[in-house]
């Protein structure tokens, strides 16, 4: 986006805030729908599944299904947030991550009764245990997916993530075995996310040595987690004597390796929705700042010194300055290096002019997180909000 095309954005912005109580949210559903097309594009002839974490807001997932045309329903991260997305309509959830808690299996499993279609994540026997016994207790049966780890490993780096306990394919036979001597659960697939890939940039500004480093770790990367990939679908077919129904990969930054495997059936996408800031720096992809939140300038202690309040929306993961808020609207702002973004107030450096009480627009480091500090989402197009929609904090959930 220009600098003539961020200012006229900024005027937008600013018309169509004007009277709201801030600290505010924001989508700009013009910029929503563009990404949702170019994402379209890029995922090729492969169906996209909606990572729900990075949206967490009920009626945006609704508004992306409804304009995805491949879309095959979605990846939840909980099995409470599962339940409430069914509650309210949706269909055709993958559970992301494994769960221990019986009373939220077992509600699950009386929906699962009801004929939704769930999937759950499995990578220890113990999982399959405990489905198997709450399957038993209700009379139902779980479809179960495996978790396989694809991380590489290079002399002295492990490039990935610590995530799965099924790391090689005598890890995965295994499982898939013990899954089938279990009573009231059945495999349906696997999924192997390359986080390495599709969470970690390799084109950061003033960052080249790093960004070279990661640039050649993933090329030698993808042909290895493809391989991987590729075997582990094979055993699938080969124990089972089925295709899997799920053979899920990718994410937001790996779109276009991952569809280039042909016993890949599905990818997974969540952030290239919004397009955070921590999505910004791929050299294969560019997408549009589509969310954000807005901030009120409230005192002006030196001349080219704001302090507006509130801002401290750090997004998690290791601790760095990735992680923080980027002031991004009106162009030309940046944070006070001693104080970041504050919980109550946070300064930034601007040589031009701001009122007090005027809006100031931040971008977050991550999708979903966004939602977790509002009750609600303005939606904007053009000059002026066309709605506002609840975010799962503001139906009274928070789930992780």
């Amino acid at each position: 986006m220009s600098e003539n095309e961020k200012q006229l954005r900024y005027e937008w912005y600013k018309k169509a805030i004007y009277g709201t109580r801030l600290p505010a949210a924001c989508v700009d559903l013009e910029l929503l729908d563009k990404n949702i097309l170019v994402l379209r594009k890029r995922s090729g002839s492969k169906p996209i599944r909606i990572a729900t974490k990075s949206i967490r807001s009920l009626f945006v997932l609704k508004y992306i299904q409804e304009r995805l045309e491949n879309t095959i329903g979605f990846m939840s991260f909980s099995l409470s947030e599962t339940c409430y997305l069914v509650d309210n309509g949706l269909d055709n959830i993958l559970v992301g991550y494994p769960a221990m808690h019986e009373p939220s299996i077992k509600e699950v499993g009386g929906w699962v009764k009801k004929g939704k279609k769930i999937v759950l994540m499995v990578d220890k026997e113990e999982h399959i245990a405990l489905l198997s016994k709450v399957g038993m207790e209700l009379s139902c049966t779980f479809s179960v997916c495996i978790d396989a780890d694809v991380s590489t490993k290079f002399p002295g780096v492990y490039f990935g993530v610590y995530r799965s306990s099924v790391r090689s394919n005598e890890d995965f036979k295994e499982l898939l075995s013990k899954i089938l001597s279990y009573n009231n659960v059945e495999p349906v697939g696997l999924m192997g996310y390359e986080a390495q890939i599709a969470g970690v940039s390799d084109g950061q500004n003033g960052k080249r040595a790093k960004s070279s480093i990661v640039k050649a770790l993933k090329k030698r990367s993808i042909p290895k987690i493809a391989a991987k990939r590729r075997m582990m679908v094979a055993l699938y077919k080969g124990i089972t004597n089925c295709d899997p129904v799920v053979a899920n990969a990718g994410g937001t930054g790996s779109i276009e390796s991952s569809v280039s495997e042909d016993w890949v059936n599905e990818v997974t996408v969540g952030s290239g929705f919004f397009q955070p800031t921590l999505f910004d720096d791929y050299n294969s992809f560019k997408h549009e700042p589509a969310a954000f939140f807005v901030l009120e300038v409230a005192r002006h202690p030196e001349p080219d010194i704001y302090t507006l309040n509130g801002g401290g929306y750090i997004a998690s993961g290791s601790c760095d300055p990735s992680k923080l808020p980027t002031p991004y609207l009106p162009v030309g702002m940046r944070l006070e290096n001693n104080e970041g973004a504050g919980e109550v107030q946070t300064p930034i450096h601007y040589s031009g002019k701001l009122d007090l009480g005027e809006p100031v627009f931040f971008r977050h480091a991550k999708a979903g997180e966004l939602c977790e500090r509002f009750n609600t989402l303005h939606l904007i197009r053009n000059d002026e909000i066309v709605d506002v929609c609840t975010t799962y904090r503001g139906d009274g959930y928070a789930f992780l």
